[in-house]
């Protein structure tokens, strides 16, 4: 069975960008539907007006190219689930999509609800995954090309979908697991450990090296800089605030005091890293010049949205720099898990054909 609807994680709170994101998605790709987001829910659901069209929308969109969404499942109808049985119908609805999965999730929302329901779910799990072998399903199969999952939205009841592994998020609940590294000032850290992580492969961080140099706008206390200096790469730090003493000692940084917004590298570096706290359109703007002046190769920058409109921002934000470039670039935005009230953002001089996802590619 090839499930007809789209369940896509979010942040909570960002329901309604999700669900304006996949509308528009799914309105490129000519698929009408409608979006179920109720505030603070942490997921939305697309339905396709016509079923075989909402099919070929959930197979082929691609959540690296959406900005809200943290994972894509295609699942089919809601399962209820009666209290004093809730692994039969479960275990009937995963046999429905098949019999070889890579892997199970069995998840819950990103809420304070959601981390009540794990605490009834976490005992339920190993009898699922028994119940589930005895039927004949293998969910160890590197090869099956599908991940099962089970999405608690209460306690009786659920969404089971799968998710293409190469394509969807490898966290459960799309939630990177990282941990706070010792010796980095700020907590901000993780936010660009989980950029490069979401943005670049093992052949980009190895542009992030020893005797590569980068300009971190913003930077105070040093957290961006920090995840910098432990990769070798020296550093620039603007900032009119004090830098982490340490981070100072380890002789790959120097500190500029000034304005992020107007300073200038005296030469091209290869990276440059932004978290101002700034309009969203005037770090577009910024982000734009450093590439088009040729003042770094590639950035990465964190958009603070507004609390209204916020898709209407991010789409100000690409049409920004589009209109900047104009063409032979590659933009990837994303609201990540350590963002709060923002996105953050990936750009970079492309050649043509080096992405396919790529916005304003010559």
């Amino acid at each position: 069975m090839e499930p007809s609807r789209l369940l896509l994680y979010c942040r909570a709170g960002f329901e309604r960008e999700c669900a304006q994101e996949i509308t528009a998605v799914a309105g490129e790709m000519g698929a009408e539907g409608f979006v179920r987001a109720r505030p603070e829910s942490a997921f939305t659901l697309f339905t396709a007006h016509e079923e075989a069209m909402g099919a070929d929308l959930a197979k082929h969109v691609a959540l690296r190219s959406l900005v809200f969404a943290r994972q894509a499942v295609r699942v089919g109808d809601l399962i209820t689930l009666p209290e004093g049985d809730r692994v039969t119908p479960i275990v009937a609805a995963a046999r429905a999509l098949g019999t070889r999965f890579t892997g199970i999730f069995v998840e819950m929302p990103d809420t304070n609800d959601g981390k009540s329901l794990a605490t009834l779910i976490r005992p339920l799990t190993p009898h699922l995954e028994k119940a589930l072998r005895k039927a004949g399903v293998d969910f160890a199969d590197a090869g099956a090309g599908a991940r099962l999952h089970v999405f608690f939205v209460g306690g009786l009841a659920c969404h089971v979908g799968v998710s293409d592994p190469v394509q969807a998020s490898p966290w459960p609940m799309g939630i990177p697991r990282l941990r706070m590294p010792s010796g980095a000032p700020s907590r901000s850290t993780l936010k660009l450990a989980e950029a490069f992580g979401e943005f670049l492969d093992e052949r980009s961080l190895a542009r992030l090296a020893p005797g590569t140099s980068a300009v971190d706008l913003g930077a105070s206390p040093g957290g961006w800089t920090w995840q910098l200096v432990r990769r070798g790469v020296s550093v620039t730090a603007v900032d009119n605030g004090a830098m982490d003493a340490a981070l100072m000692d380890s002789g790959l940084v120097k500190h500029r005091r000034t304005d992020g917004l107007s300073y200038r590298p005296a030469a091209p570096v290869d990276w440059m890293v932004c978290d101002i706290v700034e309009s969203p359109s005037r770090v577009a703007h910024l982000a734009a010049r450093w590439i088009a002046e040729g003042w770094c190769r590639e950035t990465i920058f964190n958009l603070k949205l507004p609390m209204k409109k916020r898709w209407e921002e991010v789409l100000r934000a690409r049409s920004i720099i589009d209109e900047a470039l104009g063409g032979g670039y590659f933009l990837r935005m994303k609201q990540l898990y350590h963002d709060r009230e923002e996105i953050t953002a990936y750009l970079a001089r492309r050649k043509k054909g080096s992405d396919p996802l790529s916005h304003g590619e010559e």
